[in-house]
């Protein structure tokens, strides 16, 4: 059987002494446990003890405000959901709380007493649902997270096989067919020119091949395999969609680090892929800056630049540069620049500060 929820748990802070009595009793009845504090001072000391899911608290206390008794259990590293207990036309008092993140507000009138459990019930329901979304959340951005990194693994152990295997494999073949179309081109056979051809495409299929497997593990295991990978992406992307992509580096950077290594590579080739692709950017520079404190990686364009960015609506790959920069650790920015374009900024501490295990120097 799945463990029993503890009881809830409410705390009335009210220096009437009856009124708290009666309030207690209506929670009790609908099975909630409740404790009670006649002042401010003696409310923060009951917290330091015990926990409370809610608290109704009463505006106006002997020793001080509702308010500042919320800012004390702030600053303690104790705040607790709350609701307003006010006196008749003080509503624009409790709805200035509720401003402030009071859950809801009872006014003590003749019907007082009766609110009560129905307005705590539906503050609870109101927590309970919040919690639920919030652990709905949890999990989609854990197994998204765990989706990536297997994605990432995947696909460095396939490039490895490519370039490892079927790569050394049609290299081999390569040989021996260039071999082959020599001995037939000595002796004249009319094969000749079939095996020349055949040279030739495996000659090709091996090139596209170790292409293949760069793209899919793109980033050396050295130290500077980063900055050499970017390098290599300025290139192919000058060369795959014919505009002027060029990368500069600032400063030493050295990563110890592969897999952080590749999550910046794959933040600069989604950037610029979205630049040209969703921009129609004719110029792009991706740079490398690193200083004492921290290390910048910035792909700029010349595009017609990012909309609006809602975090609700947002496309998958740029969820998945935000979850790529958390990974190392670093913020990512995206925005558009005043002058056209879009500007891509990934910043992480340089060293060990960093959330990931890089070794950036």
């Amino acid at each position: 059987m799945p463990p029993a929820h503890p009881p809830v748990t409410i705390l009335v802070v009210d220096d009437d002494p009856g009124l708290t009595r009666l309030i207690e009793r209506a929670l009790r009845r609908e099975g909630y446990q409740t404790a009670a504090a006649g002042s401010g001072l003696k409310a923060t000391e009951w917290l330091k003890q015990h926990r409370a899911d809610l608290l109704l608290l009463d505006l106006k206390l002997p020793d001080m405000e509702g308010p500042a008794l919320i800012e004390s259990m702030v600053a303690m590293g104790r705040p607790v959901p709350f609701i307003i207990i006010t006196g008749q036309g003080d509503e624009r008092v409790a709805v200035d709380m509720m401003k402030r993140g009071a859950l809801d507000y009872l006014v003590k009138d003749v019907n007082f007493i009766e609110f009560v459990p129905t307005v705590a019930r539906r503050a609870l329901s109101h927590l309970d649902k919040e919690h639920r979304l919030a652990a709905a959340e949890a999990d989609r951005q854990r197994l998204e997270h765990e989706i990536l990194q297997i994605s990432e693994r995947e696909q460095q152990r396939i490039g490895r096989d490519l370039h490892d295997d079927l790569g050394q494999q049609l290299a081999g073949l390569n040989i021996m067919a260039t071999m082959l179309s020599r001995s037939l081109a000595t002796s004249a056979a009319p094969e000749a020119p079939a095996a020349a051809k055949i040279s030739d495409l495996l000659k090709k299929t091996v090139a596209m091949t170790r292409s293949l497997a760069r793209g899919l593990h793109p980033v050396a295991q050295e130290p500077d395999g980063l900055v050499s990978a970017l390098h290599d992406l300025a290139a192919r992307m000058t060369s795959l969609f014919n505009i002027d992509c060029k990368f500069d580096c600032t400063g030493e950077v050295q990563m110890h680090d592969n897999t952080a290594a590749t999550h910046l590579y794959r933040i600069a080739q989604e950037a610029v892929s979205n630049g040209v692709k969703h921009g129609q950017a004719k110029h792009v520079r991706i740079s490398l800056l690193s200083d004492a404190a921290t290390l910048t990686l910035t792909i700029k364009d010349d595009g017609t630049g990012i909309g609006t960015l809602d975090p609700q609506r947002q496309g998958m790959g740029l969820r998945i540069m935000h979850y790529r920069a958390g990974m190392v650790g670093g913020a990512l920015s995206i925005e558009k620049q005043h002058s056209g374009g879009t500007r891509v900024a990934c910043t992480l501490p340089n060293g060990q500060n960093g959330k990931s295990n890089s070794q950036v120097s």
